[in-house]
């Protein structure tokens, strides 16, 4: 069992709690709107926080143990920061196209 799991208070939890639901939110939306390019950009970001923060309690602050519990959102955040990064390319190529239509 992780150290986490035994330093967390109310406040922490509850904290965490609001991040996931607020990540989740942003991410729907995304799906729903997946052109919306600022949109797509805030939710890359989330996935790059979510990977800098668990990366950052397993191998700086030592708060986490390497479990599957950990491994779990580190890969769910790489994949779709892979996924998205791609897209993106689409997203440009798209805009680019809209633009020569319009002028």
């Amino acid at each position: 069992c992780s150290l986490l799991l035994y330093a967390v208070n109310g406040l922490q939890a509850r904290t965490f709690g609001v991040w996931t639901l607020l990540s989740s939110v942003i991410r729907c939306l995304c799906a729903v709107d997946i052109r919306n390019r600022t949109l797509y950009h805030i939710t890359l970001f989330t996935f790059f926080l979510a990977l800098a923060h668990f990366l950052s309690e397993v191998f700086i602050y030592h708060t986490a143990a390497l479990t599957i519990g950990v491994m779990a959102p580190l890969m769910v955040a790489s994949f779709s920061i892979m996924g998205m990064l791609i897209g993106l390319q689409y997203l440009e190529v798209e805009a680019l196209s809209q633009n020569k239509k319009k002028n």
